[in-house]
């Protein structure tokens, strides 16, 4: 492969996985399977071995997971939360241990740390001598999610740590654990969901993530939320020899710790130890995916570090997905909630593990073409993960000649509106406004409190004005009337009055919410505001050309095609019409009376000591100027607190202008 076709592969594979880790880490909503997602991972981390001249700063493959959902505050870990590495056989097991002993260089005695692989969500807890403070989720790695309230509805997760005579509390500690949902648990809360009308979780992590991210705790302590500690990051006032004495330690301290965790004299008894938790894996009350093998001696896991996104002193070790074999009857078209179009295979029944299966994910049409999968194969299958069945590959052999290609439809099943396939996008998706699929979805973001602001339009009562056909698209909300709010369950007269005032005055938004709350691919609240700064009118950016939208410098052409596609749309522009008939009215976007750094670029990174993330972005805004998540040619001033990161040396390597937050409040004049 020469450099060029490398490169248009990399950028390809980059695209795909960015999307897959927000759809994972930030949507609780993956779209394939954890094996399949390894397999992208694996080749880029391949790819860019051998193109080490290819800038690798902005890849997945240096980060963890995705960056924190904007409804959270955020939380700075002390020490990072990084990812693992995998293994998925015997020999990459001994691969690992021979890395370690290459890069210490010394015939050195090493011992493991082996446990059962959760499949959960990470999650860090800060304790302040001995009383828990603050719990976020893992995030990217570097910030996560502030779900402090949530984690205190888990009765295993202590709210103050025991003491002991043996293990004194340390000032401040930052304790890792996964949080999960055991299976008997899990198949209750799904039926119980079933039972009130609203969709069952795909599997147990989903769930056990999704319900760390509910706005409402109240709702998180109906869930069966269980946790198991398995490590510490930055820790005062106390230190530690070795990993397995961290683990009693936190046992003493009352946290749970899993009871399979074992030592291991070398690296033979950690296969063994992988051999016998796939073996009774399926006795176990909770999913696994496989088994994590951890150094344990502390000295050495801080000679071994990291690298890019995992550290080097420790593997997470995947059990081999059970595959089957079956012959695929048809392809039909599913719309998700988010618009996207996902094509399922259907098969002849075959059972899986267990399990009886007949439909298999085949995820996008780059998927069904890189598998050249038809209509008629006989293809092997696996459930990867446990969880959702996929199409491994074609047995090309059984070919008779009659089976059919497959083609994506140029408008949605659903809907009939125009898909559409985004640059630099695997997916295909309907862009309709009105798409029965993703109208609830589209009505939720359109009230949220950074879109319209509708207060007392959320999800449950969003749904019930959909299945009642009261609302068929977001311009029908300021059609309501209280006689169709008091005919629904559970609404009382003054929560009607409440709720028609809330969406009256909802009618005149500044324009940047609006544009945020038709939910536009692309246009979050950082485009809004760009695009209201810039076309002041709705109206006029209504008739803007790509090139107009290109002229603009925080604009690409992904952005500019997602943009002019959505208004381009007919069924879209009657919504809209709709809007102006119910008199809404967003608000022309003002200049601001100071623009002294009209037209500048920020980035900020690290930890500010006066001002939040978004307190800065707020002050440059309001200065004329934009703050961006990347560091870019165009970018301005990259403004660093505490623990800044890889944005601070490419901006030194660009010859970015980097100052601090005491340059920066001066230059804004908030010294």
């Amino acid at each position: 492969m020469d450099k060029a076709a490398a490169i248009k592969r990399i950028k390809e594979l980059r695209a795909s996985i960015n999307y897959h880790n927000k759809r994972y880490y930030q949507l609780d909503d993956p779209e394939i399977s954890d094996v399949e997602y390894d397999r992208l991972m694996k080749e880029l981390v391949e790819m860019e071995g051998r193109f080490p001249e290819i800038d690798v700063s902005e890849s997945p493959t240096q980060r963890v997971g995705a960056a924190p959902l904007a409804k959270f505050a955020t939380v700075s870990h002390l020490t990072p939360m990084l990812s693992l590495a995998n293994a998925f056989s015997e020999q990459d097991i001994s691969d690992f241990d021979e890395r370690i002993k290459r890069f210490l260089g010394a015939d050195e005695k090493i011992t493991f740390v082996v446990e059962p692989k959760l499949d959960g969500t990470a999650v860090n807890l800060i304790y302040e001598n001995g009383a828990f403070t603050v719990g976020a989720t893992r995030g990217d790695g570097t910030v996560g999610e502030d779900v402090t309230q949530n984690l205190r509805t888990i009765d295993s997760i202590p709210l103050a740590m025991k003491k002991t005579k043996d293990s004194p509390l340390p000032e401040r500690i930052e304790i890792r654990g996964e949080v999960y949902i055991e299976t008997e648990p899990f198949q209750k809360l799904n039926k119980r969901r079933l039972k009130e009308g609203e969709q069952p979780f795909a599997n147990p992590r989903n769930a056990a993530a999704g319900s760390l991210r509910q706005l409402d705790s109240r709702i998180t302590t109906r869930r069966p939320l269980e946790i198991f500690c398995y490590g510490i990051g930055m820790v005062s006032g106390k230190t530690f020899k070795r990993h397995w004495d961290v683990l009693q330690t936190l046992r003493h301290w009352g946290f749970r710790v899993n009871p399979h965790v074992k030592q291991a004299r070398d690296i033979h008894e950690c296969i063994a130890y992988y051999h016998h938790i796939d073996k009774i894996r399926e006795e176990l009350p909770y999913e696994i995916d496989g088994v994590v093998i951890k150094v344990d001696e502390i000295e050495i896991q801080e000679r071994l570090g990291a690298v890019s996104r995992s550290p080097r002193w420790a593997i997470a070790c995947k059990f081999a997905a059970t595959q089957e074999k079956t012959v695929i009857e048809d392809i039909r078209v599913h719309v998700g909630r988010t618009g996207v179009l996902t094509p399922v295979a259907v098969m002849k029944p075959v059972k899986v593990a267990g399990v009886t299966v007949s439909r298999a994910t085949l995820h996008n049409m780059d998927e069904i073409e890189k598998k050249d999968i038809r209509i008629g194969d006989t293809v092997i299958i696996q459930r990867a993960g446990d969880v959702i069945p996929e199409v491994v590959k074609v047995v090309e052999s059984k070919r008779s000649g009659k089976e059919k290609k497959f083609v994506m439809p140029a408008t949605c099943p659903e809907c009939g509106s125009h898909v559409v396939r985004l640059e630099g996008e695997s997916a295909h998706r309907c862009i309709g406004l009105v798409c029965p699929a993703q109208i609830k979805e589209h009505i939720t973001h359109f009230a949220s409190r950074g879109g319209m602001d509708i207060e007392g339009l959320g999800d449950k009562l969003v749904a019930q004005l959909v299945d009642t056909e009261l609302i068929r698209d977001p311009a029908d909300i300021y059609f309501l009337k209280k006689e169709n709010l008091l005919n629904l369950e559970r609404m009382a007269e003054r929560s009607a009055t409440n709720l028609l005032a809330a969406i009256e005055q909802s009618k005149t938004p500044p324009l940047e919410k609006f544009l945020y709350a038709l939910g536009i691919r692309h246009v979050g609240e950082h485009m809004a505001r760009v695009l209201a700064r810039s076309f002041k009118t709705l109206e006029v950016l209504m008739t803007a050309t790509e090139d107009d939208l290109l002229a603009i410098r925080d604009i690409g052409p992904e952005v500019a095609s997602s943009i002019t596609g959505f208004f381009g749309e007919q069924s879209n522009r009657k919504v809209i019409e709709k809007f102006r008939k119910a008199g809404v009215k967003p608000v022309e976007k003002s200049h601001p009376k100071d623009a002294r750094l009209a037209g500048k670029s920020f980035v900020f990174t690290g930890t500010l000591g006066r001002l939040t993330r978004n307190e800065a972005k707020e002050i440059v805004e309001s200065l004329g100027a934009s703050a961006t998540e990347s560091v870019t040619k165009t970018t301005d001033y990259v403004v660093a607190g505490e623990s800044p990161g890889s944005k601070i040396e490419k901006a030194r390597a660009s010859g970015i202008k980097i100052i601090d937050e005491k340059e920066f409040l001066k230059l804004t004049g908030r010294k």
